[in-house]
């Protein structure tokens, strides 16, 4: 993704660029960004883009024919301006804890039931997981999530890297995923939870799982043969 600041640094809370493109007067392209677009389960961030001394709060960012728009609430950036943005720190990270959350708790479902992650929704009071699993067992369910929480007290580190997109095909786990991508798509962001987990994965990620807190089981449902769904919360 170009000028997609995040996905080398989750954790920068401010940044300096340039307006390329404005549409209708609030949808802003920029050379390089660190707001997030809403995709892959995870809400678009929030924030301000700040010009002049006047503040535009951008209130949607996503992702169209590769490029990254930027809503904002007024009008009043022009082509070639200068801007400073400040992500919403507080909502971004909250995301980011319950996004490394997700890729723990689908690790475990998966290792400990077998079952498969089959979408997922990020929230900042709440989370989804839905997962497939022939018996659906509210105990058991509160087991796993204890198990993941044993894995976020490890205090392990989470890796980022890219891979060629050859090489990411070999890896057990990633290959639907990975496969399912554009084939110009050369080379693939892995997320990599040693021992736990590995995913070609695009969202914001905390650098260490001790930062996620304790995670908690809010309610789990049925949703029909084999499709089950999760939700949980941080602490």
């Amino acid at each position: 993704m170009k000028g997609a600041l995040y996905m080398d640094d989750s954790y920068l809370k401010e940044f300096e660029a340039v307006v390329e493109n404005v549409k209708d007067g609030k949808y802003i392209a920029l050379d390089k960004t660190a707001f997030y677009p809403a995709g892959g389960g995870q809400p678009h961030d929030t924030g301000t883009m700040i010009c002049n001394g006047d503040e535009y709060p951008v209130v949607y960012v996503g992702k169209f024919s590769g490029i990254i728009s930027h809503e904002i609430a007024r009008r009043g950036l022009n082509k070639g301006d200068r801007i400073i943005g400040r992500i919403d720190w507080d909502r971004r990270y909250r995301l980011m804890r319950m996004h490394t959350a997700a890729h723990i708790i689908d690790a475990v479902l998966y290792n400990e039931a077998g079952a498969l992650c089959t979408g997922n929704q990020l929230g900042t009071d709440k989370s989804r997981i839905d997962f497939s699993l022939d018996v659906l067992n509210k105990d058991k369910i509160q087991q796993y999530i204890g198990i993941a929480n044993e894995w976020v007290k490890k205090a392990i580190d989470v890796n980022i890297y890219s891979l060629p997109r050859e090489e990411a095909l070999k890896i057990p786990g990633i290959v639907k995923l990975a496969g399912a991508m554009p084939p110009e798509v050369t080379e693939l962001r892995i997320v990599e939870i040693p021992g736990i987990d590995i995913q070609a994965d695009g969202g914001t990620q905390v650098k260490n799982t001790s930062e996620i807190g304790e995670i908690s089981l809010v309610s789990v449902e049925n949703k029909g043969k084999n499709n089950r769904r999760m939700y949980y919360t941080i602490d």
